[in-house]
């Protein structure tokens, strides 16, 4: 049977706020069978728990934020990410603050994270959503789409007019039955333009952002002083930020995502239109893991 997993021991970090500024302390704990991954602002009276779950994402400028009342908990992408990367099905995440520390701008430090906290498969079959028809969303040229397919495979297009990314590959083609997320998906940072920051910051963005924790370019080239981590380093950033979108659905997704400038906007309205139209979808289980398709079963492997 290909099993849940939670983590074996509960972790800590701390952590400043890309769009907030602010210094948070994050707390990743076990949780029980079919919990999901579920949010929590420790710092308020109600504790209210925030399902990680598309319907629960009210806002998605420049990050996914989840909201129930006034509990909020912003730019919870990249943390997902790293979850759907290494098959967390059951977390607790407990924060003392608005939003998810950047960290590095990437998905690495979570997967360190929860690496240390050691992975533990737990007495229930993991569930997964199967893609049966194709859905689609539209915003002008911007594109997202699942589509049928058994396996799980991300076919991202960024289109910006920039001398520093033109020089790097605009499209990345990821199939996890040839490789994996901790290799080719989880370094890869979130980026931004230098011309763009006072704009965002008037409006209470980006005002955690700095060179340690983002790719930063001005109008000609990249600012920070090192090289990229992968050479289509941008694009890649895309897909690890859809794929903790797509965690959203609440479990692990069987198809193909295919975008053209698609973002946390879109990423979220696929869901929404998917769990609109049942017939799109079914959730299944793998009674043996030969059954389940090969990205997650060499996923599992790598994990156990």
């Amino acid at each position: 049977m290909l099993k849940q997993q939670t983590i074996t021991e509960a972790i800590k970090t701390v952590g400043i706020g890309l769009h907030s500024g602010n210094r948070s302390n994050l707390f990743l704990k076990p949780a029980p069978i079919n919990s999901g991954i579920t949010f929590v602002r420790i710092d308020q009276a109600s504790q209210i728990q925030i399902p990680a779950k598309a319907e629960f994402i009210t806002d998605t400028r420049l990050a996914s934020v989840l909201q129930i009342g006034e509990s909020r908990i912003s730019t919870v992408e990249h943390l997902l990410s790293a979850c759907a990367g290494l098959g967390v099905d059951n977390l607790l995440v407990e924060i003392d603050g608005e939003e998810i520390p950047i960290m590095d701008g990437s998905a690495a430090s979570f997967l360190f994270l929860i690496q240390s906290a050691g992975l533990s498969t737990q007495e229930a079959a993991r569930k997964f959503i199967k893609i049966n028809k194709m859905i689609e969303v539209t915003d002008g040229d911007k594109i997202a789409r699942l589509e049928p397919h058994f396996g799980f495979k991300l076919d991202f297009t960024i289109d910006f007019k920039h001398p520093a990314l033109d020089k790097t590959g605009q499209r990345c083609v990821i199939d996890f039955d040839e490789t994996s997320y901790v290799k080719e998906i989880g370094r890869a940072r979130t980026f931004g333009f230098a011309h763009e920051v006072e704009a965002l910051r008037e409006i209470g963005l980006a005002r955690g952002g700095s060179l340690d924790n983002a790719i930063v370019l001005d109008e000609h080239r990249i600012l920070n002083n090192e090289e990229l981590r992968y050479e289509d380093e941008f694009v890649r950033h895309k897909i690890l930020d859809a794929i903790g979108d797509l965690y959203l659905a609440g479990h692990p997704i069987i198809g193909t995502y295919v975008a053209k400038k698609s973002g946390h906007a879109l990423n979220n309205l696929l869901l929404r239109k998917m769990f609109s139209e049942p017939e799109t979808y079914e959730i299944v289980s793998f009674e043996h893991m030969s059954q389940a398709p090969l990205a997650y079963q060499v996923a599992a492997e790598e994990t156990n």
